[in-house]
């Protein structure tokens, strides 16, 4: 795997270029890393004999890569196909006096390019890693390893991050100042937060097996 960076600024392309609302995208690749960091769960577009397909699955990166699971699309992928992969979160609904105005606070990143099918095991077993460390850090050097026979069998998909969008709004409703700033009605900002909640231990362990301390202080905390 590369492990320099890239430029701190996402370049601006016909794919990645702000057409629309442009107040509120960002070219800062730190923006980007930290909507990815920020959550675990994407969403794979990518062309299936003829027909678009977008594939919820997980990911994991590194300062040039995002790797993912191929799931269902990597039967598409063995020649690499061009591929369009979003994260997003919600932060809140922006409830305006008019329904014209209402909107939501989100920070969204869509990432372009060419995916490839990784086939290198040492890459494979590194990028299930990175995988693995994303959503649930410290599993990795808990949990057993895939062997040889599990890493065949799996699918992973390495996507560059040198071209990407990305947008974020925040704030309250823009009617403010506005003609319906006169009709009383309440506006604002209804915040939505995730939280890990308590782990729930799989019935099919011994009663005196505990938690273990990565897992476990993880509840509570705040997810996105």
């Amino acid at each position: 795997m590369a492990t320099d960076s890239l430029p701190p600024l996402l370049p601006s392309t016909d794919l990645t270029r702000h057409r629309r609302l442009r107040e509120q995208g960002s070219l800062d690749r730190a923006d980007l890393e930290a909507i990815l960091d920020a959550g675990f769960v994407c969403h794979l577009g990518v062309v299936v004999e003829g027909r678009p397909l977008v594939v919820p699955t997980v990911y994991g990166r590194d300062d040039r890569q995002l790797y993912l699971h191929g799931s269902v699309a990597g039967r598409s992928l063995a020649g690499g196909t061009p591929v369009c992969v979003t994260v997003t979160h919600v932060d809140g609904l922006v409830l305006a006096r008019s329904v014209f105005e209402h909107g939501v606070n989100y920070r969204s990143a869509m990432i372009h390019g060419m995916a490839r099918k990784v086939t290198d095991p040492e890459e494979k077993l590194a990028g299930l890693r990175l995988l693995t460390e994303h959503s649930a850090p410290g599993q990795w050097s808990y949990a057993r390893r895939p062997d040889r026979k599990e890493l065949a069998a799996t699918t992973l998909l390495a996507l560059s991050l040198a071209e990407a969008s990305v947008k974020i709004r925040t704030g309250a409703p823009e009617d403010g100042d506005g003609p319906d700033a006169e009709l009383g009605l309440w506006a604002g900002v209804l915040p939505l937060t995730s939280v890990w909640g308590t782990p729930v231990t799989d019935p099919a362990l011994a009663p005196d097996t505990a938690v273990p301390g990565h897992i476990a202080r993880r509840e509570g905390t705040r997810h996105g």
